[in-house]
């Protein structure tokens, strides 16, 4: 069973830092069920890690596209002025 680790790990640093925070803390909780034997849980764990790495990455492409067209519309205003 995956645990998403490298995922939420790119999904931090890359894209949302609090909702990659809680990728994080579900892709480590993986192992530590499995070998416990709490199959359900580690399954849960690993679903939510991959739920919460696609969340990040979902809202760093809005943080990215909403940067850019605000510039953009910035450099229209700005030629308009001249």
């Amino acid at each position: 069973m995956p645990n998403h680790l490298v995922w939420a790990i790119l999904a931090t640093i890359c894209c949302c830092l609090p909702t990659g925070i809680v990728s994080i803390v579900y892709a480590a909780q993986v192992d530590g069920k499995l070998q416990a034997g709490d199959l359900a849980g580690a399954r849960q764990s690993s679903d939510n890690a991959k739920l919460w790495a696609w969340i990040s990455f979902g809202l760093g492409l809005v943080g990215i596209s909403a940067y850019f067209g605000l510039a953009f519309l910035g450099f229209l205003a700005d030629a308009g002025r001249h």
